[in-house]
């Protein structure tokens, strides 16, 4: 049986936590900073963690980092 394929997308996008969460960064910040208030800049700092929902969609794109 051939070896199912990686998205090569999420691989870049995403990475699977020892205990199993997915990591993304955070949505919104890619421009048009100017119009965000700055709560919203200062609470998109780093990485998140995705809803239960949304880490199921990308593990099925990555099956072999579980």
């Amino acid at each position: 049986m051939p070896k199912m394929k990686t998205k090569s997308s999420a691989k870049k996008r995403f990475k699977v936590t020892a205990t199993g969460k997915v990591v993304a960064g955070q949505a919104g910040k890619r421009h048009g900073m100017i119009k965000r208030t700055t709560k919203f800049i200062r609470d998109a700092r780093g990485s998140t963690i995705l809803s239960a929902p949304d880490a199921k969609i990308v593990k099925s794109y990555m099956p072999y980092d579980r």
